[in-house]
């Protein structure tokens, strides 16, 4: 089947959209991390062969707006870094034998990249300095009817996630998932390795709605993760999680043991 007319209607909406690139600082000492959001699809796109590498170039121009972004600041890790624009430092996404997306700059290692998709966008993430990232996307909708609770969260970990969602049970478990979500693509894996309840996550830091109505939580790891990553057991897992419509969106930063100079 040709595209025909349709994928140039595809290529044309993705020139106009616009990605709005957001900030989060993690930490004094430590690299901002930036994400943004790119449509997932169009009528054309659903249409059209060349669905998959449509998805591909979205993501592309995610990164290479996020790499730009990066470009901007004065940071000693990053100073002097290309722009996206040109052609002797092409960026490209490669992916590691766990599934890890690895972000390249020329022949040169970028800094940490992570994708979801959910709300009908692209979401992507990348961190301003060494430390690992992983970002998820959970919609409500995912978790009606019965849902194996006991198998993936720990009691104390649904009781505050219903505290932050005003009883709400789907809304909680979709604040959990995406919570563990992000932090098992921050270690590099997924759940093939390991198990959710492997990971616990910790009252949010703040107690309170911070000013994008999100929450900042800390997460460990125990038994057979602990002993697969016993690195990351040493490093700070923090995780911001925020409302996204009737989807929560959280980002986990599994920072470096040196940090950014």
């Amino acid at each position: 089947m040709r595209c025909g007319n349709g994928e140039k209607s595809v290529n044309r909406a993705m020139d106009l959209a616009e990605v709005i690139v957001h900030t989060i600082n993690h930490g004094q000492q430590k690299g901002p991390l930036f994400y943004a959001s790119f449509p997932s699809g169009t009528p054309a796109a659903i249409t059209c062969t060349r669905q998959l590498t449509n998805g591909e170039e979205a993501k592309h121009r995610l990164v290479s707006t996020l790499w730009d972004h990066l470009a901007m600041l004065e940071r000693p890790l990053w100073n002097g870094c290309p722009s996206s624009a040109g052609t002797d430092f092409p960026i490209r996404v490669l992916r590691e034998t766990l599934g890890r997306p690895r972000l390249l700059v020329g022949e040169y290692r970028g800094p940490a990249i992570s994708f979801s998709e959910g709300g009908g966008r692209i979401w992507a993430a990348l961190c301003a300095d060494e430390s690992d990232i992983g970002i998820d996307a959970a919609e409500s909708y995912e978790f009606q009817g019965a849902y194996p609770v006991q198998r993936v969260f720990h009691p104390e970990e649904l009781e505050h996630a219903l505290s932050l969602t005003g009883g709400d049970r789907e809304e909680a478990l979709a604040l959990l998932w995406s919570i563990k979500e992000a932090v098992v693509k921050a270690l590099g894996c997924g759940f093939h390795l390991v198990d959710p309840r492997q990971i616990t996550v910790y009252p949010s830091a703040e107690g309170a709605a911070a000013v994008d109505g999100g929450h900042t939580f800390t997460a460990g790891l125990s038994g057979k993760a602990q002993m697969r990553f016993p690195l990351a057991s040493g490093r700070s897992i923090r995780v911001h999680s925020l409302p996204v419509r009737k989807m929560w969106l959280s980002i986990a930063i599994c920072e470096s043991e040196t940090g950014t100079p």
